[in-house]
């Protein structure tokens, strides 16, 4: 199935108000051709989900001039007919980590938060940290501790030393040989891992942004779901995002996929619905849709507010953009679960840095991005990017393990490129 559905309003804006502005080119010719990039962003999807390269995705772009892009193609699962549209509930997996840095920001701006101290000791992970130097003859972890304080920058940028088992193995072995907890249990001990190395060395994506939730509950007084709502879901007009859906919401979801060694795709049995436990994950299990996420976008491309909803300030928004690890590279992980991940490398060979929430580039993208775009993803293949330089933001889509998969970054890609293409033709 790959007809689009409900898609609405497309390129609207943009083009009305620069096509005029358009050199060599009347306002009818600029309109054509910015309406012919949309449909080869059409074309690119179709041809991904008709090809079975995704089950089903939903793209959707804006400008500083409003919505530029949105369109829903395939099916929610492909063992099913039921379309994908724009109003599909997604698993967002680490798209849930900018939003826990913005919520960090604003404790930062309130003055409740430092960047540069020392965290608050909440927890001996955080007051008191270990650092993993390996095993002994007989396996049992051998820890030391840190030599610096954890930050709150060092948090929000994965400097801090805390790693996760699907792209660290020793973290794997020290989980495997204490018994702790998995994450999905809620329990606060499943991320209570030693650091890979001393705050400050190194960037190792990690549960950083956990702590990162844990701290914003501790210094707010309020559980991290709670504090969403009030301070950026409800002023977003984010009304199917949270950690728990409502039975509606909950037959709007699209279903996960796995990638098989042959290519093909086999739908997965919607997850158990969510139940606290001793906390909400800072670094993960939100479900959100396309078009919430993609306010939350405007937001941060628009300097922190969107219409009358004020989130941060256009100084702090510039601040999280900027390279916040100066000379230490990010972005490239090995994956020890192959399950669960792909290695990941969105750009070979390139200079990549870490800015407070995501992963920033140093010099243009290969599709159209320009230098100090920022962007991330999450496991189940969805993926945003914010370019400020050319006031544009767009996200993809989809529901596939493992993280990384080369279709879905393809698809990505050309994505990108399309909509690059449509703002030169605008």
């Amino acid at each position: 199935m790959s007809t689009p559905h409900s898609r609405r309003d497309v390129l609207k804006g943009a083009v009305a108000l620069t096509a005029a502005a358009s050199v060599g080119l009347g306002r009818a010719d600029a309109q054509e051709s910015a309406m012919q990039a949309r449909t080869r962003i059409d074309s690119v999807l179709k041809r991904a989900v008709d090809a079975r390269e995704v089950p089903g995705v939903v793209a959707m772009v804006a400008t500083d001039k409003g919505v530029l892009y949105e369109g829903a193609f395939g099916v929610r699962a492909l063992d099913a007919s039921t379309p994908m549209t724009l109003d599909t509930v997604f698993r967002i997996a680490s798209m849930t980590k900018a939003i826990t840095s913005v919520a960090a920001m604003q404790l930062v701006e309130q003055g409740k938060l430092k960047l540069d101290e020392p965290v608050p000791g909440i927890d001996p992970a955080l007051g008191s940290p270990q650092v993993l130097e390996g095993f002994d003859a007989s396996g049992a972890p051998r820890l030391r501790p840190a030599k610096r304080p954890i930050t709150l920058r060092h948090l929000l940028t994965h400097t801090a030393g805390f790693s996760y088992d699907i792209w660290n193995a020793d973290t794997g072995r020290y989980v495997k040989a204490t018994g702790m907890p998995a994450r999905a249990t809620g329990k606060v001990a499943s991320i209570r891992t030693p650091l890979a190395f001393d705050p400050g060395d190194k960037w190792e994506y990690g549960v950083n942004t956990d702590w990162v939730g844990r701290l914003v509950e501790a210094t707010s007084g309020q559980p991290l779901d709670a504090y969403f709502r009030e301070r950026i879901f409800a002023p977003l007009d984010m009304k199917d995002s949270g950690y728990v859906t409502t039975p509606e919401q909950r037959a709007r979801q699209a279903r996960v996929h796995a990638r098989q060694p042959d290519g093909a795709l086999v739908p997965q049995p919607l997850e158990a619905p969510p139940v606290l436990g001793e906390f909400w994950s800072g670094g993960g299990p939100l479900y959100s849709t396309a078009r919430d996420y993609l306010a939350f976008l405007q937001m941060l491309l628009y300097g922190g507010t969107l219409n009358a909803a004020h989130i941060l300030k256009a100084e702090t928004v510039a601040l999280m953009h900027r390279n916040a690890i100066g000379d230490i590279p990010a972005g490239v992980m090995k994956a020890q679960l192959a399950n669960l991940s792909n290695d990941v490398d969105f750009f070979p060979g390139a200079q990549l840095r870490w800015g407070l929430g995501y992963m920033l580039n140093l010099q243009p993208g290969p599709n159209g991005r320009s230098a100090g775009t920022v962007s991330w993803g999450g496991i189940f293949n969805t993926y945003y990017w914010l370019d400020p330089v050319k006031r544009v933001t767009g996200l993809i889509m989809t529901q596939i393990l493992p993280f990384a998969d080369p279709r879905a970054l393809k698809l990505y890609g050309q994505v990108e490129r399309g909509v690059y293409d449509a703002l030169k033709a605008a």
